[in-house]
């Protein structure tokens, strides 16, 4: 699948490799670097997009004392050691480069407490908590132009969660009728509306921001249901 869109790119007129590695192995993820550095020169932005959920960790709705320990282990490995091993690993360039841009990706699960996800939820509380902690870290060690951010999609509809929100039939679910009750703007996101802003995170238009986690919810972490 890299390698497809990789050729995508480049038959766009662009340049493009594809790099495998493991996130949760940090001698793939160096070698991964190491060759990214060794074609380009330099690294200038990194995403970490590695996650989801485990379906053994999901309590749904079972009582939470059966969440299996070892998955709800395993689901925040994927969704924060996922992101801290890949930041250490690529910022250790953008330190000697003193440049470079970090976007994590966070969630509302982060925010508020949402059914079925403890162990998600609670990674991605780590994700919001890291980000500022690098951010601070990289902006007094290595410079002002280190930037680590981190976007929080609000609900949209994937191949990984369509089974928990849409019908065979094509109808909402009830969690998916409650999702969008409580999103002000009435519906589910779409993904090209998170390219805006990560767009912009990783440009010189967001030069002096550093450390924030910005919701891309459709109002969803405003409202408080009434």
């Amino acid at each position: 699948m890299a390698e497809a869109k990789a050729q995508e790119i480049r038959a766009a007129g662009g340049d493009a490799v594809a790099l495998a590695a493991d996130v949760l192995d940090q001698g793939q993820v160096r070698t991964a670097r190491n060759a990214l550095i060794g074609q380009w020169g330099h690294v200038d932005i990194l995403i970490n997009a590695a996650g989801g959920n485990v379906g053994r960790s999901r309590n749904d709705d079972r009582s939470i004392f059966a969440v299996p320990p070892d998955a709800f282990d395993e689901v925040v490995r994927l969704n924060l050691h996922g992101t801290v091993l890949p930041s250490l690993v690529f910022a250790e360039s953008m330190a000697v480069q003193r440049s470079g841009c970090i976007i994590n990706i966070s969630s509302m699960a982060a925010m508020q407490a949402i059914s079925g996800v403890l162990g998600y939820s609670v990674a991605k509380a780590g994700i919001d908590n890291f980000t500022r902690w690098m951010a601070v870290e990289m902006a007094r060690k290595h410079g002002d132009g280190i930037r680590v951010n981190a976007i929080a999609p609000g609900f949209f509809i994937t191949t990984q969660n369509r089974q928990v929100l849409v019908q065979p039939d094509g109808s909402y679910t009830e969690r998916a009728r409650t999702i969008v009750a409580r999103t002000p703007m009435g519906r589910f996101g779409r993904a090209e509306e998170l390219v805006g802003v990560v767009q912009w995170l990783a440009s010189d238009a967001a030069s002096f921001v550093t450390g924030v986690v910005i919701p891309v919810d459709g109002g969803f972490s405003a409202f408080s249901g009434v």
